[in-house]
């Protein structure tokens, strides 16, 4: 008699149950993370609440539309980091629900929560899932964009085309790679007969206009900032370590499928006994449309963002990974045919359990062992409440004013803009990545200048000094992270500027 077990019944009969099953644990990991480990927000999450707090149509950083979400949530809990890491696990959630729809209308239910559970693998491990940011609000608008593109294109239904519209404003009130990712589902439609097909009608037009009425601030924003352009291309002598960034950029890609590719080589038939001992995941036939969709989508954003990324010496891919790599799962699940077997089933479900959980391990690694082992800062310890609430209190006390803007190392003065009542950020070394402050009008309207503390007389650093002259510094504030381990204590020097009359 043939034994299977729960979770292959569970994925067979209620396949819908399982993705939020899993879905919803591995967001709750992600959000009792930073709630109980972060004492300072990750990344540039800071900073993306400094500039939301603004309310700019559009900065350096790209169109508004997360800057201004991560404000709302940040003010909907009451001035809480739980609000922001909530919207992250939102859109986490969203993104992988949305997907699991459009790999069910191709391969079927059964077989889309493997696609859901392997492409979890690979965003999961590949990009931050904690700081919101144009990054990860633009995974669920590219999921609702695909699933709507192939919903016009291999489902011929009408309807879809409002909500595809609705998909592209909001992807370009999101990301600058919006532009690209249109481009890329246009040049899918151009590249097929039933594509063609679904735009030779009007309904694209009208779809145009939407876009147009959502994306027309953003757009008018670029014009009069002047900043419709790319960035400079690279010289002829420079293609060579170019090239070689976009490799590397490839390459990184290529490693974050690494659980992927174990999954399916732990999968394989090579040293099971026979076919028949193993539980089948069955599916439909999946037609060559489809098949060239899933294709396309899960190799094209991947190649032409690390391309980009590499030609334009990037960080990261262009697009961000997350987006890049979300069809990957689906992607092996259609190359893997009809018939899906699930072979050692106790060793799969531990190592997608590892690759999922992985990150989430790494990060309480670094936030408790990472001090005693290393003299490396790790960038979530610092003590965003109590540093806040210091030097509002100190400046209030000194002025008999609350604290209208703090500006010195940008770091410090992100974190310190958390504070409940949002003082105004000052990039002050780049002044213009700040427009509604000046250094003029901080001098005029007063604040507070930080700055780490290099000895025990506060001494600030040149740079500060020569764009502040006249501070005077005060005795140095410590304070104690979560864990300092073998680093020292934290020393911030700090300056109050007084308001004008």
């Amino acid at each position: 008699m043939r034994f299977t077990s729960l979770v292959v019944e569970l994925i067979r009969a209620r396949p819908r149950l399982v993705v939020w099953i899993v879905v919803l644990a591995q967001a709750a990991i992600w959000l009792l993370v930073p709630l109980i480990l972060y004492g300072s927000p990750p990344g540039d999450l800071a900073t993306v609440l400094a500039f939301g707090r603004e309310y700019q149509v559009g900065t350096d950083m790209g169109p508004p539309l997360s800057f201004w979400l991560a404000d709302i949530a940040f003010r909907a809990v009451g001035d809480h980091m739980f609000g922001v890491y909530l919207l992250a696990q939102v859109c986490a959630v969203a993104t992988f629900i949305v997907f699991y729809h459009l790999a069910r209308a191709i391969v079927g239910g059964p077989q889309a929560v493997l696609a859901v559970l392997l492409s979890m693998t690979v965003v999961v491990f590949s990009s931050p899932s904690v700081e919101f940011g144009p990054l990860i609000l633009a995974r669920p608008l590219w999921a609702l964009l695909l699933l709507h593109s192939w919903q016009l294109i291999g489902q011929n239904r009408r309807s879809a085309w409002f909500a595809w519209s609705i998909d592209c404003g909001l992807l370009l009130l999101t990301t600058p790679a919006a532009i690209g990712m249109i481009l890329l589902v246009a040049g899918f439609a151009l590249a097929t007969a039933r594509g063609r097909r679904t735009l030779m009608s009007v309904d694209p037009l009208y779809a145009l206009l939407v876009i147009v009425v959502l994306a027309l601030p953003y757009l008018i924003w670029l014009i009069r900032a002047d900043v419709l352009a790319l960035p400079p291309l690279p010289a002829i002598a420079g293609l060579g370590a170019r090239a070689t960034r976009w490799g590397v950029v490839l390459g990184g890609l290529i490693v974050a499928m690494a659980a992927v590719v174990l999954l399916a080589i732990l999968n394989s038939g090579w040293f099971a006994r026979g076919p028949e001992d193993a539980p089948i995941i069955y599916r439909p036939p999946v037609g060559p449309l489809a098949q060239q969709f899933v294709y396309f989508f899960a190799f094209a954003p991947a190649i032409i963002g690390s391309f980009v990324a590499g030609l334009f010496n990037f960080d990261r891919v262009f697009g961000g990974a997350g987006v890049v790599l979300l069809m990957s799962g689906l992607a092996v699940v259609v190359a893997t045919g009809d018939l899906v077997h699930l072979r050692r089933q106790r060793l799969l479900r531990t190592v997608w359990a590892l690759a999922v959980a992985g990150p989430g391990l790494a990060a309480i690694a670094a936030a408790l062992f990472l001090p005693w082992t290393s003299t490396t800062e790790a960038p979530t310890s610092l003590p965003a409440v109590a540093m806040g609430r210091f030097f509002d209190d100190s400046y209030e006390r000194r002025t008999n004013q609350r604290l209208r803007a703090v500006a010195g190392d940008p770091q410090l003065a992100s974190i310190i803009a958390l504070d409940g009542r949002r003082p105004h950020l000052l990039l002050d070394a780049s002044p213009q990545r700040t427009p509604w402050l000046s250094i003029a009008k901080f001098n005029q309207t007063g604040g507070v200048v930080v700055w780490r503390a290099q000895d025990t007389a506060g001494t600030p650093p040149p740079e500060i000094a020569q764009r502040f002259p006249g501070i005077v510094p005060e005795v140095p504030r410590a304070f104690d992270r979560l864990v300092n381990g073998r680093l020292p204590v934290l020393r911030i020097g700090w300056a109050i500027v007084r308001p004008k009359g």
